[in-house]
């Protein structure tokens, strides 16, 4: 059976035209139930069905049904902040692994945080994520699922998307460019209310850049020298910060955009008036910002701890008087382990052979 979740409308009308014989209007009439209509209201499809479409002919309806699938994720199991109103849904893929989305309501946006594989193989170490190892690639239907299932949840329409849920979108780059342009062209999300994370996976970034899109591109930083970034993310083994700031600067030249440098706060590991000088040596005449970032404690993992406030503004207000621009995540969705790198589907066992990091 055809899924069509995931298919843009163009593609949507070549298959109800192939095998059921639809003119092409019949199938913009689905995409619009698919996108706009049912699923966003339904939490993500679990009762979908083509004969809610009620628009279309009875036949017609009935030829669907043996032909194709809507296509959804399971039914989520949903936890709420009631501090910030952040919404967390873990939901199963068809195979049994489970993701998790966040939805994250504010006053002037309402954003949501997207998966793009079940588990992760980058292994950082301050990620609650990377302990899975990875289960595998989510197909652009699987994304844009969990993109619709949290807008079923929320009165107000969703703005803004971030790419920085489980898994790593460079290495699934094809089905997360899918279900950007999907978000975009089918769903009516501005492009630049897009942003897309990467710990730093060149060739994916090279990839992205070629696209020129005008989306936000977020690299994980971490640290300001090669010896302590490669205690904190892996891939550093593999990426020094030099070649790594020389593909951020190609893609700035390629797209326009500057680039956001996400910086976790580790206490007593990045956080030193020291590290903040030498990151302000690196990036004050970078073309990006720096998005300072307080750990989130995990259930699993390395215990880090979280700095003290004092020292936050200590670290921003030395990069600030350098010129750097700097940013700080607000926090939201601590108490059901919603924040950054605390999303970790602990009933899940990834299977037999799966990677902590395979990028070289």
């Amino acid at each position: 059976m055809i899924e069509l979740l995931g298919r843009t409308t163009e593609e949507i009308k070549a298959l109800v035209a192939e095998h059921a014989g639809a003119p092409a209007y019949r199938g913009a009439q689905i995409a619009e139930w698919i996108y706009r209509r049912i699923l966003p209201n339904l939490g993500g499809g679990a009762q979908a069905t083509f004969a809610a479409m009620t628009d279309l002919p009875l036949a017609l309806r009935n030829d669907l049904t043996a032909l194709f699938s809507i296509g959804s994720l399971g039914e989520p199991v949903t936890q709420s902040d009631p501090r910030d109103g952040t919404i967390k849904i873990a939901v199963p893929l068809h195979d049994g692994p489970r993701v998790e989305a966040v939805l994250m309501p504010d006053t002037q946006r309402v954003s949501t945080c997207l998966s793009c594989q079940a588990g992760c193989p980058m292994a950082c170490a301050f990620c609650a994520t990377g302990t899975q190892g990875l289960g595998r690639n989510l197909d652009a239907g699987e994304i844009v699922a969990q993109f619709l299932a949290l807008q079923s949840q929320s009165p107000r329409r969703i703005t803004h998307a971030v790419y920085m849920g489980m898994g790593e979108p460079m290495l699934n780059l094809d089905n997360v460019l899918r279900s950007i342009h999907i978000l975009t062209g089918e769903i009516g999300l501005s492009m630049r209310h897009i942003t897309l994370s990467t710990v730093g996976v060149l060739q994916g970034i090279e990839k992205l850049a070629n696209e020129k899109l005008q989306l936000t591109l977020a690299v994980s930083l971490h640290a300001p020298t090669d010896e302590l970034r490669r205690k904190i993310v892996p891939i550093h083994r593999t990426y020094t910060i030099d070649r790594l700031l020389t593909t951020c600067k190609s893609y700035f030249d390629k797209t326009g955009r500057r680039v956001t440098f996400e910086y976790i706060l580790l206490r007593g590991v990045n956080d030193n008036p020291e590290e903040a000088r030498q990151l302000a040596a690196l990036l004050k005449r970078f073309p990006g910002a720096v998005n300072l970032i307080p750990y989130n404690p995990t259930s699993v993992g390395q215990s880090f701890q979280r700095p003290e406030t004092a020292r936050v503004q200590q670290f921003r207000k030395i990069l600030e008087d350098a010129g750097v621009t700097v940013t700080q995540r607000k926090e939201r969705g601590q108490q059901i382990a919603a924040a950054c790198g605390q999303l970790v589907t602990e009933a899940y066992r990834p299977p037999a052979g799966a990677r902590k990091l395979n990028v070289a």
